[in-house]
């Protein structure tokens, strides 16, 4: 069986899947369906223990060792030309609209929030979840600590246009609770796909959910902010989540200091107008 008949006969059996559990429709732009036609992404990464979450190491250690019989992550494919990688985006992000896997998320969601941005993007800042604006309007980061994001990201030099925004999970959790594990088991598949898929230079880990999700580590995010990490061999810094900088607006200063060292990592100067903020 070919990946375009699996791809299919797997989009069936979760449509239908979807309709026992009341979904009533699901929306696919006409873009997404056209660019359907011209590739198909291959299998999500295996959710199976062990196989999501990496052993956390600073930035410039030597990884550890697989254990025994453990295949070695192969190297990664050259990066795609941009013709090649939005059509495989959106194959991954009509499969993402039709997932449901989380049978509490698929029912109470309005949207499935998949990403935004650059797919060729060399910078990739990574969330908890969307919000109530996030799941009402199917983008990332549009809400109040979405804005300040913005704001974040223009002030390093960036359009946010130039960057790629994502979440771990891709549906709203009821009320804004917590991810479940078992939810971020079932969607970081997705997250991991369009990690290799962009293949950016630097992450930016929003909050210790995000980090948590990537990482097997329990420290807390004030210790892990202004710390290189590496996740999937790209350079990866935590910080705080824009939601707390709401809450806390003294520790905006702590998180431009770690944008400043994610700019240095790309070579990329500090905007003039920002030296000294």
């Amino acid at each position: 069986m070919n990946h375009l008949t699996q791809i299919i006969g797997d989009t069936i059996e979760a449509l239908e899947e979807m309709k026992r559990s009341g979904v009533t429709h699901v929306e696919v732009s006409r873009q997404t369906l056209d660019e359907l036609g011209g590739s198909v992404v291959g299998p999500l990464p295996s959710a199976g223990a062990g196989q999501l979450m990496e052993t956390p190491r600073l930035e410039g250690e030597a990884p550890a060792e697989p254990p025994m019989g453990a295949a070695r992550r192969e190297a990664r494919p050259p990066r795609e030309t941009s013709q090649d990688n939005i059509p495989t985006l959106a194959s991954l992000e009509a499969r993402a609209k039709a997932c449901v896997l989380c049978k509490e998320l698929a029912r109470s969601r309005t949207h499935v929030v998949f990403g935004v941005g650059n797919p060729q993007a060399e910078l990739m800042f990574i969330g908890e979840a969307p919000g109530a604006d996030e799941d009402e309007q199917g983008e990332p980061f549009v809400g109040r600590a979405g804005q300040l994001l913005t704001k974040i990201i223009q002030a390093m030099g960036f359009q946010r246009e130039e960057v790629y925004i994502a979440n771990v999970l891709k549906c709203r959790p009821p009320e804004n609770r917590p991810p479940e594990p078992e939810e971020v088991r079932n969607c970081l598949p997705y997250l991991l796909t369009q990690i290799d898929l962009i293949q950016p230079k630097v992450i930016v880990a929003l909050g210790a959910t995000a980090v948590h999700a990537l990482l097997d580590v329990q420290l807390g995010i004030t210790k892990m902010r202004g710390h290189w990490y590496t996740f999937r061999d790209v350079p990866m810094m935590p910080t705080f989540h824009p939601a707390y900088l709401l809450r806390n607006p003294p520790a905006k200063k702590e998180v431009w200091e770690d944008m400043k060292a994610v700019l240095e990592k790309l070579g990329r100067k500090v905007p003039a107008n920002k030296e000294r903020t």
